[in-house]
């Protein structure tokens, strides 16, 4: 019971991982300084919905995390 744990706990640390790498930063970073500030409406609504989406998973992941994490400490 506890590897199996201890499994999903190590998958989730991933998933989170890349879904942080994943999310748009919100300074403007080194790409304001070379131009990637042209976007249309239409791309700006879709990346906002793919970052919200990408907001919700990480905070489910970390919420998961956290009681994994808990369950593990309670079992050992």
């Amino acid at each position: 019971m506890s590897l199996a744990i201890q499994i999903i706990l190590v998958i989730a640390s991933v998933a989170m991982i890349v879904a942080v790498l994943c999310q748009k930063s919100k300074s403007a970073g080194l790409g304001a300084a070379y131009g990637d500030e042209t976007e249309t409406f239409g791309t700006k609504g879709r990346e906002a919905a793919k970052d919200k989406k990408l907001q919700q998973i990480t905070v489910w992941l970390a919420v998961g995390i956290a009681l994994l994490a808990i369950i593990l400490m309670c079992l050992h």
